[in-house]
């Protein structure tokens, strides 16, 4: 079994993956959801946008919960002082998620256009906050958040919910929206025909710069705008706990951080990508576009990432209380089991994801939805 430093790195990594997963798969889901009433003018389109989704968004959900599984397991600290001090964000995350499953099931039972015109604005309000709450919660993290340890490691949040959105926090939102749109545009363009592709392919050739653009403006304000920490001394194979450490509130999360500079190459990479999106679109290259969205948004979230590391949850009370890789996770036995059943179900859920996409593969033609729907 590896070493227990090894092992809390290897599960940092993980981490990482099954967010870049959910990210990468559920927010294609968001993205279309939020775009419902842009890309479909009337409801044979907007059936037309939702089907191109129907048949996949369940199983995306697999990602959102490995993650948080993962972080239950792996990171019990950091679990534990996360859905607690951002419990009401959480909330009104899971609230929103809800609606997706009760939308598509319930949109279309009556013909009132008034019933699905209620459904199609959840629909869009379901896309629109999770997407926000992710990006305001990461832009949270940068600016460190009011938690704090005793001496006992009992742990105490002195926030609330408004206090997360201040003016950083609401820009990394903000540019976290025009990603997941970004993401969802490009996957109606590899499965949609017609009008809809049309507009699936304007709204990239906006969405791109505009991602690029808030995501540009969020990375300077963190180099020249935010205080980073830095960790002075702690013990990299010793025992969870999070006071066992000295954090200095000093220096920059890019120049200083240990990664900072691999963040800046995540970075350039997910600019690129994200350029790249409607260029390949407009070459009718969609599936190649799509591709460049997830790169987008995967480099996204490995940027961020990346500059946090070592650490997990900043404390804006006590420095010394931020959660770090080095301190946060279960027992050396507990990763090393978890590594062996991650390493035996991954294979198997990236093996049926694939089949599952390749199987469903086709784009949905407004003909065959007007026709079967009996809409003519």
């Amino acid at each position: 079994m590896p070493d227990y430093e090894t092992l809390r790195v290897t599960w940092w990594v993980l981490l990482g993956a099954l967010l870049i997963g959910f990210a990468v798969t559920d927010g294609f889901d968001l993205g279309i959801a939020a775009l419902l009433r842009v890309l479909g003018r009337d409801d044979a389109e907007r059936r037309a946008v939702l089907e191109t989704v129907e048949p996949v968004w369940e199983g995306n959900q697999v990602w959102l919960i490995l993650g948080a599984g993962a972080i239950f397991a792996a990171w019990p600290l950091l679990y534990a002082a996360a859905f607690s001090g951002f419990y009401f964000a959480m909330l009104l995350t899971l609230l929103a998620l809800i609606v997706r499953p009760v939308g598509f099931n319930f949109r279309n039972k009556f013909a009132d256009p008034r019933w699905r015109g209620c459904w199609d604005w959840l629909l869009t309000v379901h896309g629109l906050v999770p997407a926000l709450v992710f990006g305001i919660a990461f832009g949270n993290l940068f600016l460190g958040v009011p938690l704090r340890y005793d001496d006992t490691l009992r742990v105490t949040y002195e926030g609330g919910f408004f206090g997360l959105l201040r003016p950083f926090p609401l820009l990394t939102g903000f540019a976290c929206v025009a990603l997941i749109l970004l993401h969802g545009a490009a996957w109606v363009a590899v499965k949609s025909e017609g009008v809809v592709l049309a507009r699936a392919e304007r709204l990239l050739r906006v969405l791109a710069p505009t991602f690029v653009l808030l995501y540009c403006a969020a990375g300077a304000w963190l180099y020249v705008g935010v205080t980073g920490y830095t960790l002075q001394a702690a013990r990299f194979d010793g025992p969870s706990n999070p006071l066992a450490k000295s954090v200095l509130h000093s220096g920059n999360w890019l120049a200083d951080s240990q990664l900072g500079g691999w963040a800046v190459v995540a970075a350039a990479v997910a600019i690129a990508a994200a350029l790249a999106t409607p260029l390949l679109a407009l070459r009718r290259r969609h599936r190649s576009a799509f591709v460049a969205s997830s790169i987008a948004v995967a480099g996204t979230i490995g940027s961020a990432g990346l500059a946090l590391f070592p650490f997990l949850l900043p404390s804006s009370l006590d420095p010394r209380s931020s959660l770090t890789v080095w301190d946060a996770s279960s027992s050396h036995k507990t990763l090393g089991l978890m590594l062996v059943a991650t390493l035996v179900l991954l294979p198997i859920v990236l093996a049926y994801t694939a089949w599952v996409y390749r199987v469903m593969r086709g784009r949905v033609s407004l003909e065959h939805v007007r026709r079967s729907h009996g809409m003519y």
